[in-house]
């Protein structure tokens, strides 16, 4: 009854959404603050009417207003805008990889990106990371490749790659393959390599809404690249379907980046409280890895992932906690307002070996 590419997708699993009490929830990387009043403003204003008529396909408007807000010689051409940044990293599995050498990526990052070269049939390779987590992309120019992967900020890690470091990799990489940045976190405290984009020519980022825009339940996500390679994600976006993003993302999305200072004030505001978190648990005995993302990995000496989780969520909060050979002794902690963290801390701060 089903077609053998179905019976082998392995899809992703996202944090659980559990209903059986009231969760603090730290458990998704959502942003706890709310998005800028001029999207509140933007929503009030929105003419219903046009519910009965097709978006802009190619959001003109919306791509616009997120060049402006970039800068460093960004413009329109240079983006494309999706159902979230998920949807964009979609398009380009199927536009840039391929089969005759493996997709390189962190042995621990976001689990779609296996998801996706599973579903499109592309081989790809782990790259084992260092002892202290962090990416050492030397070791992604010793083997052939159809392109590479990576998120920076990385995740679960936290880990982070200053754009120098891209540069020297960029220089060294093959300019007809592909290089994608995914920088879901990138506003928490790290650089983005945007900058770059007119210098490498393979070199494409990846932004998304759902993080630093506090957008997670709207579905908003970008590409930005060379217009030759956002041409070829446009093809690969009208060969599945015209009209990604809606008329009332558009809009609202376009109200958030026009009030960029707002956000750029509660992300530093929540970069604060993870690094006044961090300094806490490790004063608790607690390992924290350095992070420049909107959450923490950390484990507790002694215990594994899985009591350290069990523990919280007894609790009354939500953590993730990754089965995966390698990590299993760490959790990863979303950073909240300062209040939750404080809850969170006395938590953890009675996890103890009896």
């Amino acid at each position: 009854m089903f077609a053998r590419r179905f019976r082998d997708l392995h899809p992703y699993v996202p944090g659980e959404q559990p209903t059986d009490r009231e969760y603090i929830k730290l458990n998704a990387n959502e942003n706890p603050y709310p998005p800028a009043p001029a999207v509140r403003e933007a929503l009030d204003s929105f003419d219903i009417a046009l519910f009965r008529r097709y978006p802009d396909p190619d959001a003109h408007a919306l791509r616009r207003g997120i060049a402006a807000m970039l800068g460093n010689g960004i413009t329109e051409e240079m983006i494309i805008a999706g159902n979230g940044s998920d949807e964009i990293l979609s398009f380009v599995f199927y536009a840039f990889f391929d089969s005759d050498a493996p997709l390189l990526f962190p042995a621990h990052t976001y689990s779609f990106y296996p998801v996706y070269a599973g579903y499109y049939s592309i081989p790809f390779e782990r790259i084992p990371l260092e002892k202290d987590f962090s990416i050492n992309l030397d070791s992604y120019l010793e083997r052939p490749s159809s392109g590479v992967i990576f998120a920076n900020p990385n995740a679960p890690t936290g880990r982070y790659l200053s754009p120098a470091e891209i540069r020297r990799f960029l220089e060294r990489y093959p300019a007809d393959r592909v290089v994608v940045v995914d920088e879901a976190y990138i506003d928490f405290g790290g650089e983005s390599v945007v900058s770059l984009i007119r210098e490498f020519r393979n070199l494409v980022v990846i932004r998304t809404y759902s993080k630093s825009f506090c957008f997670a339940g709207a579905r908003l996500g970008f590409a930005v690249a060379d217009p030759e390679l956002i041409q070829a994600l446009f093809t690969t976006k009208n060969s599945f379907n015209h009209f990604p993003v809606d008329a009332l993302t558009q809009k609202i999305g376009l109200a958030a980046c026009e009030n960029w200072p707002y956000y750029k004030a509660i992300n530093s505001e929540l970069a604060q409280t993870r690094d006044w978190f961090s300094g806490e648990l490790r004063a608790l005995g607690w390992e924290v890895v350095p992070s420049l993302a909107n959450f923490v990995f950390v484990r507790k000496p002694g215990f594994t992932g899985d009591e350290v989780y069990r523990a919280i969520k007894a609790g009354g909060v939500l953590v993730r906690y990754f089965d995966h050979p390698g990590i299993e002794e760490f959790v990863r902690i979303s950073i909240g307002t300062p209040d939750q963290m404080r809850t969170l801390l006395a938590i953890m701060e009675g996890i103890t070996r009896i």
